[in-house]
């Protein structure tokens, strides 16, 4: 499975081809439908068999009018609602004049897809007021390596893929709204796990993505970046086992407007000096988990919470002495060898046996358990 992360500048396209079928989630905005569709043709795409919009925005459906046009489209999937521009109706009559339905899976459902599969994640409701939030957010799933790429879903889809019940962790994650503080929460980030980050986003774009916020959570958590805007083009080859790259991960945290400092208090790993936040995102912390207090939240003083110091609670050596101890959190579905992994909240985490944890279902973390 070959998973290509175009740079289509402050958009998103994402062709992945697995034998012999071919997928295209998002095709970039206007300005790029062209490179998209000759970028397929350079792979010797003839036919789409699953022609994904994630949501009605142009920069991640207008390049998908021209893979319409240019290639045998098999299936189209997007999000349940009506967008008032010009380019969604021209979307819909590309797909009525081809003679296919528009597919709106519910969350859950499941579809084979060359050597793997795929499963819809979001949306699990529509906002009618909000395009982000209705983005049609998928896995990818090619053996032991697993792929979510989330169109512009925010906090609240994330949230609610998290209530879903289906396993979210994964090896390669595209963080929400190419990068944006309204996606990428602590609890998302703790439920996929990802080992890479691919944010596709445009150079020096003027909405300042990535946020500096969103890049500090990859960096703390030591998940490896990718960036088109770095990087241009990027491709991941999935053989069921071990996923390789064309080229080594940037891991350049930096966040697109060099005047971001962020809204986090900042911590001694950190870098740069401490700054100034908002009370929007020490609400957002309070509900991820995130106990990190922000300089600016209405009345309190600028302080940084201490890492807790852990004391382990007396234990039974005659039964406990010899067995391996891990940490869970309530919420998690993995256990950690150590309550501040970077996949945990210390303030939340709670120490039992590897035993006790596995007999409730939990798996252990993929960065402690290598």
């Amino acid at each position: 499975m070959k998973v290509h992360f175009l740079d289509v500048g402050q958009g998103l396209s994402i062709l992945v081809q697995s034998d012999g079928q071919t997928m295209i989630y998002d095709g970039g905005d206007k300005s790029t439908s062209s490179f998209v569709v000759s970028y397929l043709q350079k792979q010797n795409v003839t036919t789409i068999d699953y022609l994904i919009s994630s949501h009605y925005d142009s920069d991640h459906m207008a390049g998908l009018i021209g893979c319409l046009n240019a290639f045998d489209v098999k299936n189209v999937i997007s999000s349940d609602y009506e967008h008032d521009s010009k380019l969604y109706q021209s979307f819909i009559q590309t797909v009525a004049d081809k003679g296919l339905p528009m597919q709106h899976p519910a969350v859950g459902t499941e579809f084979s897809f060359g050597s793997g599969s795929f499963q819809i994640l979001a949306p699990a409701t529509i906002d009618p007021n909000d395009s982000n939030k209705n983005s049609v957010a998928i896995k990818l799933t090619n053996g032991d390596n697993s792929f979510i790429f989330t169109g512009d879903a925010e906090n609240t889809s994330e949230k609610a893929m998290c209530e879903s019940g289906i396993d979210l962790s994964c090896d390669v994650l595209v963080p929400g709204h190419h990068g944006s503080a309204t996606a990428t929460s602590w609890d998302f980030l703790q439920a996929t796990v990802p080992e890479y980050a691919v944010i596709s986003c445009g150079k020096d774009n003027q909405y300042g993505h990535p946020d500096k916020d969103v890049m500090d959570k990859l960096e703390s958590m030591d998940i490896q970046v990718y960036r088109t805007d770095k990087q241009g083009t990027i491709i991941a080859v999935s053989d069921g086992t071990t996923i390789t790259w064309d080229q080594e991960p940037c891991n350049d945290y930096s966040p697109g407007d060099k005047e971001d400092k962020g809204t986090q208090a900042q911590t001694s790993k950190s870098k740069g000096s401490s700054s100034s936040g908002s009370m929007a995102a020490a609400n957002e912390n309070s509900s991820s988990g995130n106990k990190e207090v922000s300089a600016a939240s209405a009345g309190a003083s600028s302080q940084v919470e201490a890492t807790p110091q852990v004391t382990a609670a007396p234990q039974d050596t005659s039964s406990t002495s010899n067995e391996e101890m891990v940490w869970i959190t309530a919420t998690g579905s993995k256990y950690h060898n150590k309550n501040n992994c970077g996949q945990t909240d210390p303030s939340k985490a709670s120490e039992i046996s590897r035993s006790e944890a596995e007999s409730r279902g939990y798996e252990p973390c993929k960065k402690c358990f290598r």
